[in-house]
């Protein structure tokens, strides 16, 4: 198989009827790192809401249990893609995602915030980083795949187009970025986290550079002191440097899903879709909290 034949066979595709096909093959095959760290930054931007960072925070998932949660996260938004909607798998993920939505009082704007994330991040940054940018069959395809995941979760709506995802991103960033000492305690968990997967000597460098990625909004919301313009350079450098090196390997022949990452470790021995995510019961620390006439209630 040569370089760009994949893409040949995506462009003969629709992008409407085959849009989950698509994005599957652009996130197995044509860019599966690229994806995995621009899905990792688009969930990272979300806490900058603090209706989101603090809901978060006073969940724990993020901050007592970093791992499992993004290795859930990662899980059940992988089963989607890999199986495809109407599958078992799929229809099992959702079901789990849903419940845990449904647990909480979570405003259907930030729902919707969220889902803009997961269409458009990944474009910036495969456009910035990757080893080609996406054609616009893939962009298509991409916005049509999470409209259909945000219609399966209940979402209200949705954006049409990549352009209406994007614009509504960046009015609700605009809109609703603000420092919050909760969503803060949320950030500090996650980068500690990433950190973690690598040695301990290596610590403070990745933690420079992955705040190095970060735009200056995003930075300003945390309160995180931006780093200079040579470390931006450098680190940024470097990334677009693999990217351009990936494009003289041979494209991959099998798929690589999330499952795959070596950054998921908390199921060594296998794990039930059904069993992933939260399972709040009232009573317990952390449970969901919802509120009737101005008072707290489990």
């Amino acid at each position: 198989m040569k370089r760009f034949q994949r893409l040949e066979q995506i462009r003969r595709m629709d992008p409407h009827k085959d849009a989950s096909e698509i994005y599957r093959l652009c996130a197995a095959f044509e860019f599966p790192w690229d994806f995995t760290r621009s899905l990792e930054l688009a969930l990272y931007r979300t806490y900058a809401v603090p209706s989101i960072g603090r809901l978060l925070a006073e969940t724990e998932e993020l901050t007592r249990r970093s791992q499992k949660r993004y290795d859930d996260t990662t899980l059940l938004l992988d089963a989607v893609v890999e199986h495809g909607f109407g599958s078992p798998q799929a229809d099992t993920a959702i079901r789990r995602i849903n419940q845990m939505h449904r647990s909480y009082d979570i405003a259907n704007d930030d729902m919707r915030y969220v889902l803009c994330t997961f269409v458009v991040m990944p474009k910036r940054w495969i456009d910035a980083y990757g080893w080609r940018r996406l054609s616009r069959h893939e962009t298509v395809a991409a916005a049509v795949h999470y409209r259909t995941l945000g219609r399966h979760m209940g979402i209200r709506d949705i954006p049409e187009s990549y352009e209406e995802f994007e614009a509504c991103l960046d009015a609700y960033e605009e809109a609703h970025f603000d420092w919050d000492e909760d969503a803060r305690r949320v950030s500090d968990a996650t980068l500690a986290l990433m950190v973690s997967w690598y040695p301990r000597p290596l610590a403070p460098l990745l933690r420079i550079s992955t705040l190095a990625l970060l735009d200056d909004h995003l930075l300003s919301a945390f309160r995180y002191p931006p780093p200079n313009a040579a470390t931006r350079a450098l680190v940024r450098g470097a990334v677009r440097a693999r990217g351009r090196f990936v494009r003289l390997l041979p494209p991959r022949r099998a798929p690589h899903y999330a499952r795959q990452n070596w950054e998921v470790k908390s199921y060594p021995r296998g794990y039930e879709l059904n069993e992933l995510g939260t399972h709040p019961v009232p009573g317990v620390r952390g449970c969901p909290v919802r509120r009737v006439n101005g008072s707290a209630v489990e």
